[in-house]
């Protein structure tokens, strides 16, 4: 997919809208994790030193169409002020006189914040009043917002009936990373999957298994596979209904003669919390009343010989509940073996980005998108609509 992308313009003195995905922890009131303010840097840089008069607008939380004080931008104007080292005004509203004014008053090199979008029901509805709205003041739509590129919402798709519309460095580099692993991937190809629950991942697990040469799989997600085989796992999360689905993708994914690879053993406790008591288990013998709640030593032995193999590894989905001790051992691990391997490592955003940023490892793999939904909704061939609308083809 080839996009039309901010080096085709000259952006001197133009207004852009620039979107953005800010999303980020807030704790107290201040950003907690700014690694997706980090991403859009480069483009946001390249604007501003190119002339550019630009206004920066995100969603922030789930609102749902209603002011919420704690999800204003503000906190984000402020860590983006810090990392670019110049000022970044925060307005109170996205749309309207005061907007329009304000992006008037900026000078070439010049930035603000808009409100969050999400403040208005409009903006997930795709609403044209709203969309004509915010796009109203601008020359130009720059989109990096990847992770929400599987949405069609009013400021990622709206606005581009009324703006030309092109894409930051952050999207074009998505774009051309997750294209590459579904054409021409380093072999072999396999896709290590985690995560609470197995219906989160079945889409990508159906759309990739043509394309790889075997899965993975850890997390909640393993128990409903454990389960399909007849095992007893204790009270883990298993999709019952979901059973006879992965049954059948297990017999599929044999019948392709791809490798499919579950843990051997797991660690086990009665409650997912601190200080509580643990056990290293075969998955033969999880007893009753007990979850499996991360991988094991010998399922880490084993997951590592097979990355070690790869030519390529995408991992989506943590290998257990890593934010609670000691049940991170196994996505650390998996973090280590994947960063000392040869393989082109591609984490797949979500609470994956998180963990390995939690664990000051992201530097190490080979990339780390920044896309979570969006990122499996590309590599499931799912419909993208933001990027259709900055499709240059």
């Amino acid at each position: 997919m080839k996009l039309r992308t901010v080096r085709e313009i000259d952006p001197r003195g133009k207004k852009v809208l620039f979107r953005a995905d800010l999303n980020v922890p807030l704790t107290d009131g201040k950003v907690a994790d700014d690694s997706r303010i980090r991403a859009v840097l480069p483009t946001l840089k390249w604007l501003l030193e190119h002339g550019a008069r630009v206004a920066v607008c995100s969603h922030l939380g789930r609102p749902e169409g209603k002011v919420v004080e704690s999800l204003r931008l503000k906190p984000v104007a402020e860590r983006l002020e810090k990392l670019l080292g110049k000022p970044v005004p925060a307005l109170p509203v996205c749309i309207g006189p005061e907007v329009r004014k304000a992006v008037e008053a900026l000078n070439p090199g010049e930035l603000l914040m808009l409100e969050n979008v999400r403040f208005h029901a409009e903006e997930e509805a795709n609403d044209p009043k709203f969309a004509k709205a915010l796009a109203e003041p601008f020359d130009i739509f720059v989109n990096d917002a990847f992770a929400t590129a599987h949405r069609a919402h009013a400021s990622t798709v709206g606005v581009t009936r009324y703006l030309p519309a092109y894409a930051g460095f952050l999207m074009e580099r998505e774009v051309e990373v997750l294209s590459g692993l579904l054409t021409h991937p380093r072999r072999p190809f396999y896709v290590l999957v985690g995560g609470k629950k197995a219906s989160d991942k079945l889409g990508v697990l159906k759309g990739l298994l043509p394309r790889v040469d075997g899965f993975l799989i850890g997390g909640g997600v393993a128990f409903t596979f454990l389960a399909a085989q007849g095992l007893k796992v204790g009270k883990s999360v298993v999709e019952e209904k979901l059973i006879p689905t992965i049954k059948e993708l297990s017999e599929e994914i044999k019948r392709q003669g791809k490798e499919l690879h579950l843990p051997v053993d797991v660690v086990v406790a009665p409650e997912l919390r601190e200080g509580v008591e643990i056990k290293v288990i075969s998955v033969q013998a999880i007893p009753e009343g007990w979850m499996g709640l991360d991988i094991g030593p010998a399922t880490i032995g084993r997951f590592a010989e097979v990355i070690q193999r790869a030519g390529t590894v995408v991992w989506t989905g943590p290998m257990g509940a890593f934010e609670v001790p000691p049940f991170g051992k196994g996505t650390e691990a998996m973090a280590r073996a994947l960063i000392s391997s040869k393989a082109f490592t591609v984490v797949g955003g979500g609470e994956t980005g998180e963990a390995v940023e939690k664990l000051g490892l992201s530097e190490k793999f080979g990339y780390v998108s920044t896309g979570g939904g969006a990122t499996l909704s590309f590599l499931q061939g799912e419909p993208m609509p933001a990027l259709e609308a900055l499709r240059a083809d």
